[in-house]
């Protein structure tokens, strides 16, 4: 059904009304503005008084790397399997505060990684496994 007369034509409308747009846009940026404040620290807020002077603190790190072929670094440096606790326990002596920091290949044998972590608890340093965040 078709109201209207043959000779009226309507033109397509060349103006764009921003209007609306920009209602829009403002109401997004209220809302994020709003909702980024809900957002939460995770952790105790303490509020740390100022000093004029500073100590640096270097916390220091023993690294020991496994390959999968069953070789070991430590701090970098080729040691035998035998060598290993030997090695640590000289970088403990240089740093006794240090944290063993053991970097393991995914395909290296489990029982290496349990040899140095034995040495450290031995040691009784404080120990940690190195390992990469999981790609979602």
């Amino acid at each position: 059904m078709n109201f209207r007369a043959d000779n009226e034509v309507k033109k397509p409308m060349t103006l764009f009304a921003a209007a609306g747009l920009t209602d829009i846009v403002l109401l997004l940026l209220i809302f994020f503005l709003l909702t980024s404040s809900f957002v939460t620290n995770f952790g105790i807020r303490v509020d740390i008084p100022r000093a004029e002077t500073a100590a640096v603190t270097e916390q220091h790190f023993i690294n020991v790397t496994i390959t999968n072929d069953g070789s070991f670094y430590v701090m970098g440096d080729p040691v035998t399997r035998a060598n290993v606790a030997s090695a640590i326990r000289e970088q403990h002596s240089r740093h006794p505060q240090a944290t063993l920091v053991v970097r393991a290949d995914k395909n290296a044998i489990v029982d290496d990684a349990v040899h140095v972590m034995n040495v450290g608890k031995a040691l009784n340093l404080s120990m940690m496994m190195a390992t990469e965040r999981a790609s979602r």
